[in-house]
């Protein structure tokens, strides 16, 4: 008998009735149901991701950086610029069930468990991808713009709910998608796997998982120096009055000695 567990198939890792899926409230803002975490599994079809079964929990962390100043001898109690420095490097931590035919090793495409010998991390030789979806309601998925770089149409079809048509007799489309937002995190190493703790106070055994992440994008954008990303002053997106006289609006620049902005007529 084929472990239904870990048979990936029709975008998820399993096919055992851990992996039902049920229907989520249509909101605007954010919930966890509607988010999808998708690893290669092991046993999978080489390139596919799949959503991870039994996650009682997925965690990024912050993206974060230091931030340097600059100060000039003379000149007071004065920043006269700060640097932004490198960025850490991001990590995430994940909290799941651990099944007798399926444990986070296997989760993440190792061959570990019940499939393998893989028992710790030193048997971890390459690195995986992951990727979140953060899954639209259908409020969301009527009013966002569909040239949006980030988004994909992600098909619900393999649910196969009650009731629901394939097509919708107009474009020959599918009806069963939603749009979601991708974040890829990319060449993944996990540098922290629990084991699980077995005590006589509880009977749910979870497996901790901590990674860190080579990248993190969007999968579809091409990212380099004159990527637009907003709060550009030469464009006359805002950003700050500092440079406020470098784009089109050159009518206002910044008075660094007084503060505030200065016309054109009032400087001549």
């Amino acid at each position: 008998m084929a472990n239904t567990d870990q048979t990936a198939a029709g975008g998820v890792q399993g096919t055992s009735s851990l992996y039902k899926f049920n229907s989520s409230p249509n909101t605007r803002a954010v919930v966890s149901q509607k988010v999808r975490i998708l690893t290669p599994a092991y046993g999978g079809d080489e390139g596919l991701l799949y959503q991870i079964g039994v996650v009682s929990s997925f965690d990024p962390s912050d993206s974060a950086r230091s931030v340097n100043e600059i100060r000039g001898v003379g000149f007071g109690d004065q920043v006269a610029e700060l640097v932004p420095s490198i960025t850490d490097v991001v990590t995430f931590t994940a909290e799941r069930a651990m099944l007798y035919l399926s444990n986070g090793d296997q989760a993440f495409g190792y061959a570990g468990g019940v499939d393998g010998p893989v028992r710790s991390l030193q048997q971890h030789r390459w690195p995986f991808d992951v990727e979140q979806q953060m899954v639209f309601s259908t409020i969301a998925d009527q009013e966002t713009p569909t040239t949006a770089l980030g988004l994909k149409d992600v098909d619900f079809t393999a649910q196969n709910a009650t009731g629901s048509a394939q097509y919708d007799g107009q474009e020959n489309r599918p009806d069963q998608i939603h749009k979601a937002l991708i974040t890829y995190y990319e060449a993944c190493w996990i540098n922290s796997m629990g084991k699980g703790t077995f005590g006589t106070d509880g009977s749910v055994i979870t497996q901790s998982i901590a990674a860190s992440v080579t990248d993190v994008h969007d999968l579809y954008s091409t990212y380099g120096e004159f990527m637009a990303t907003g709060n550009d002053p030469t464009l006359g997106q805002g950003a700050s009055l500092i440079y406020a006289g470098l784009g089109t609006n050159s009518g206002v620049t910044a008075d660094r000695n007084f503060g505030g902005a200065v016309g054109e007529e009032e400087q001549a």
